[in-house]
């Protein structure tokens, strides 16, 4: 039986099993209606492992990952986190497993600053006041860490930022919070090409961390530029998961218009 959510809504995290991936996503169902936006869909991730999920508009990937954020509850499916069956009833007991997911619309907020960004809901507290020493210091360490230079102080309100720059401070936000497994919708849509450069390279650094990794993206340069795997889904079914160096761009393109490719080269 699947490990219930503790009273509080949180699951207790397990310990890493070798070979066993990070998530397992089997048979997964959504239904809005009379619409099945995803049918039996099955997923396994990996840790220190970028999989790329692509798919044409409408093809189930957003619908996917907010599964796993635990924003819609499947219809039917089962997910197993390294091994052990969980339930996934809310953002929160994603959160507690150490899923964090990255949108589009990154969900910062212009006003603040990037401690206050990367600490917002979560504050620290010390003697009954916010502890602002400890949350710069949190900040400037995660940053330093992923490698981001190009932010000269964690106290420039994030509007003055570069949209590389809010990329950046998203994904440490998600770090911050020894997340496990990182999932980012679009990360590089509207970004020029050296922003572009910048958060690929973060997102390489996350796999090498040992964190799993899941990119939704519809630029293919992208991918076969940081992706280790590429998961396909086409019209709410996943059509494959294959080894970037299995593909063509020609390949993926087919599988995600058609289903189906004749394209795939032997490993």
């Amino acid at each position: 039986m699947p490990t219930e959510v503790e009273r509080h809504g949180t699951v207790r995290p397990s310990v890493a099993v070798p070979g066993v991936p990070l998530l397992r996503v089997r048979g997964v169902v959504k239904k809005f209606g009379s619409l099945r936006a995803l049918d039996g869909v099955d997923l396994d991730i990996p840790a220190g492992q970028v999989t790329a999920l692509v798919g044409d508009n409408g093809a189930g990937k957003s619908v996917l990952i907010k599964c796993i954020a635990g924003i819609h509850v499947p219809d039917a499916g089962e997910f197993s986190w390294r091994g052990e069956p969980v339930r996934i009833r809310g953002p929160r007991d994603a959160a507690a497993l150490g899923i964090e997911t990255v949108y589009q619309d990154l969900a910062l907020c212009d006003n603040l600053d990037i401690v206050q960004n990367m600490f917002l809901g979560r504050e620290q507290m010390r003697h009954w006041a916010l502890d602002e020493d400890r949350m710069e210091s949190a900040a400037k360490e995660t940053l330093r860490s992923l490698g981001v230079t190009t932010v000269t102080s964690v106290r420039q309100p994030v509007g003055s930022l570069s949209g590389g720059q809010r990329q950046a401070v998203a994904i440490a936000k998600a770090v911050l919070w020894h997340s496990k497994l990182v999932i980012m919708d679009e990360p590089t849509a509207a970004l020029g090409v050296q922003q572009t450069e910048v958060v690929l390279r973060l997102i390489r650094r996350l796999a090498e961390r040992g964190l799993g990794v899941v990119v939704v993206s519809h630029n293919l340069n992208d991918v076969f530029e940081v992706a280790d795997r590429v998961a396909v889904l086409y019209l709410g079914r996943m059509t494959g998961v294959h080894r970037t160096r299995e593909l063509t761009k020609e390949a993926v393109v087919e599988l995600m218009t058609a289903g189906f490719s004749d394209r795939l080269r032997t490993p």
